[in-house]
């Protein structure tokens, strides 16, 4: 496997470049799946990679944060209260 930042060639499974550091491996950003830097979809879940449409936008993410802060906090908060 070939690092992307330094060139160097590494034996397959390595994790980090033995000659620079650098990760071999990212991680999807939907699943969390090792993926390797020039893939373009993810093996697992099939999510577009190193494009735009792969991370959320900033207007997306900011329509996100505003539903969830206008969720009346009860609604956000999950589990079972005890008296203690």
């Amino acid at each position: 496997m070939k690092c992307t930042k330094c060139g160097a060639e590494n034996r397959e499974g390595r994790k980090f470049c033995t000659e620079c550091g650098a990760p071999l491996a990212v991680k999807c950003p939907q699943c969390g799946a090792a993926i390797a830097r020039d893939e373009k979809f993810c093996g697992e879940c099939g999510t577009a990679l190193n494009s735009p449409a792969a991370a959320p936008s900033a207007k997306q993410s900011h329509a996100a944060a505003i539903r969830v802060s206008e969720t009346p906090v009860a609604e956000n908060l999950e589990g079972e209260r005890k008296t203690v």
